[in-house]
This record gives structure tokens, C-alpha cells and sequence, in this order.
């Protein structure tokens, strides 16, 4: 996927497409460590895969913070603008 393939038309400066698109690789990425989970039968590296996903699943909740974060500053922003429009 190139970078003109999840351009954004907001303020944010294209920050939201770019953790959205972010947030859909990790959750391909826990999607693919689940399918591997499920097919390891070695203890040991399942918890290894296991604390993988962890990660990677707190990483997706940073991403989610941080998206609601910038659009809520979108909001104000948008507010603000459109006060003045008037």
C-alpha cells in the first residue's frame, strides 16, 4: 500500500488515516499470531506468542488513545474555525 492510498483531508495532517492504518496492521498481526497460537503445540512458545499478542494488543489501545485524542482536537479545532465562518 502506498502512502497516497490512505490520504486524509483533515487537520490533523493526514495523522488519523496513518493510525488507522496502523491500528488495521496490528490487528492483522494479532490476527495472524492467534492462527499461529492455535497451531503450536510447544507450551513454551505458545506463552512466547502469547506475550507477542499482549504487546501488540496494548499497542492497538495506544493507537485507539491516541486517534480518540486527535479527533476530539479535530473537534474543538473544527469548532473554532466554523465559530469565525459565521
Amino acid at each position: 500500500m502506498t502512502r497516497n492510498d490512505w490520504r486524509c483531508e483533515h487537520a490533523c495532517k493526514n495523522s488519523c488515516a496513518s493510525l488507522n492504518e496502523a491500528l488495521r496492521r496490528e490487528t492483522a498481526n494479532v490476527r495472524f499470531y492467534e492462527s499461529v497460537i492455535d497451531d503450536c503445540r510447544s507450551p513454551q512458545v505458545r506463552r512466547f506468542l502469547q506475550s507477542i499478542v499482549e504487546r501488540r494488543r496494548d499497542d492497538m489501545l495506544n493507537i485507539i488513545r491516541k486517534l480518540n485524542e486527535i479527533h476530539a482536537n479535530s473537534h474543538i479545532t473544527d469548532g473554532v474555525r466554523d465559530s469565525f465562518d459565521d
